[in-house]
């Protein structure tokens, strides 16, 4: 199984859970495979994801925006090697898909 694509993820980071949903190369484009993984893994793998976001306001920009659920950039072609190497190694874990 190998990863195709990522067509959404989200890092709860009060959780600490990295919510994704993908397509490997098997799948037709109707269906998807989502999973929920402890993030704590990531780094077990050797691994990071997140990535150098640009602060293009300023920290008194975001205050007044008040977002408290801003998302995380991560790197999505590490991601997929992470999750291609994850499944590899936790077979049994690899999501079923499901139709889109």
């Amino acid at each position: 199984m190998e990863i195709k694509e990522i067509l959404s993820y989200f890092l709860n980071s009060d959780s600490n859970i990295l919510e994704v949903s993908f397509r490997t190369i098997e799948d037709n484009e109707d269906v998807l495979r989502m999973d929920n993984i402890n993030y704590s893994i990531v780094s077990e793998y050797g691994f990071e994801l997140e990535t150098e976001t640009f602060d293009f306001f300023g920290e008194e920009f975001d205050e007044e925006l008040g977002d408290d659920n801003e998302k995380i950039e991560l790197d999505e072609e590490e991601l997929v090697s992470f999750l291609n190497e994850y499944y590899t190694i936790n077979q049994d874990s690899i999501p079923r898909a499901e139709l889109y």
